[in-house]
């Protein structure tokens, strides 16, 4: 059947795909180690404490009904009471959401007008790139160090005007893995009270640090923060439950654009996800298991790569969340490779996929969380057999 005219609004025409899920089809191979994905591990997965906060929910018929565009309220008492220990003062209000990617968007759409620039660190996160790019905002990059967004780069872009939205993911960038320090958060906050833009802190990974001190969030230094978070990497992604905290002003508009968005969330997951999050006890040593795997999958990840490549391959000093961030300093041509990586048996996402204005041919991402030791250990055998 022939179409008439443009296929898709501009706006749709605007957004890239997701270079990771387009790897899927070379990556996910029988006999392929990948560590291309951001999956949590499988075998963490609170399967037993999911269903005895499903079985309770579902004694509840409410639990199966419509509920509240914001969320229910006992998860948003929960959440609340986090995030304002967190911050360190009881303030803001919250929205649940489908996933932290919900919140993004939504967000977007609420604080962005097409043309309004929102700065982005570079490499970037791709779903951010996405939500952007929907919006049809102008997107400008700054760069990341060890330290996390180069706070100091981001003056002549705000002095030049136009600038609504700074997007960070504030603890284990993903997919740079730096988190942002914290005399970087502060003049983030500082800068963000002088020129009058909002902060989106995005922080699924912040409860994954297996290394060093906690550090402020840069909401606890500034009311221009909206906060994002997630049940998916502490509890089970298939939850499909985020959340937004901040300023009841913009809150209350994301609730407009939420309820044509999707009028609710699930009652059902909902009430598993309060129950869960409710019982600190066990939420802390679940917490606490993952951390250890997860320390001790990035240390042996870390050490396999170091011990194959050497300086030839500078990789992030692993603290927490998912992710290796690495980098070639030989010129290797990390896209290029991955074709034949993939048939070595091992596969990754180059860091051209990440790029917000070109660039980061020669670095990758790695994922550690879903293999063994052993097998982090085999998957950079592999590896230094291509590259």
């Amino acid at each position: 059947m022939a179409t008439h005219g443009k296929l898709g609004s501009a706006a749709v025409r605007n957004v890239r795909g997701s270079a990771i899920r387009d790897l899927l089809a070379i990556t996910d191979r029988p006999g392929v180690i990948s560590l291309a994905g951001g999956l949590p591990a499988p075998e963490l997965l609170p399967t037993e404490r999911i269903a005895a906060a499903a079985a309770r929910a579902l004694a509840a018929p409410s639990s199966l009904q419509y509920g509240l565009t914001t969320g229910a309220p006992a998860l948003r008492e929960v959440v609340h009471a986090r995030e304002s220990a967190a911050i360190g003062r009881d303030a803001g209000s919250v929205v649940i959401t489908h996933g932290s990617q919900q919140a993004l968007s939504l967000l977007a759409q609420v604080l962005l007008d097409p043309g309004d620039t929102v700065v982005v660190e570079d490499p970037g996160y791709t779903g951010a790139l996405q939500v952007f790019a929907t919006v049809r905002a102008n997107i400008e990059a700054v760069p990341m160090d060890g330290d996390g967004m180069c706070v100091d780069a981001l003056r002549p872009i705000l002095e030049r005007g136009g600038v609504r939205v700074v997007h960070t993911v504030s603890n284990f960038h993903n997919p740079g893995g730096a988190s942002l320090s914290g005399e970087r958060r502060i003049e983030l906050a500082r800068l963000a009270d002088e020129f009058g833009f909002w902060i989106i802190e995005d922080d699924p990974y912040g409860r994954l640090r297996f290394r060093g001190d906690e550090v402020a969030p840069v909401a606890a230094h500034t009311d221009r923060v909206i906060r994002l978070s997630s049940a998916s990497k502490i509890i089970a992604p298939a939850l499909r439950v985020g959340w937004m905290h901040g300023d009841p002003a913009v809150l209350a508009l994301v609730e407009r654009i939420k309820q044509g968005a999707d009028l609710c969330g699930s009652s059902l997951t909902h009430a598993i996800a309060a129950d869960v999050l409710a019982d600190e006890p066990w939420l802390d040593a679940h917490v606490a298991r993952i951390r250890s795997v997860y320390g001790e999958r990035a240390q042996a990840l870390h050490a396999a790569l170091t011990e194959r490549f050497g300086d030839r391959l500078t990789l992030t000093e692993p603290a927490g969340g998912m992710f290796l961030w690495g980098e070639f300093g030989d010129g290797t041509d990390t896209a290029a490779a991955l074709p034949a990586a993939a048939d070595a048996g091992v596969a990754y996402v180059p860091g051209a996929a990440f790029a917000v204005v070109g660039g980061h041919s020669t670095a990758l991402r790695f994922c550690f969380t879903t293999a063994a030791p052993e097998v982090l250990f085999e998957a950079a055998k592999r590896l230094a057999t291509v590259l």
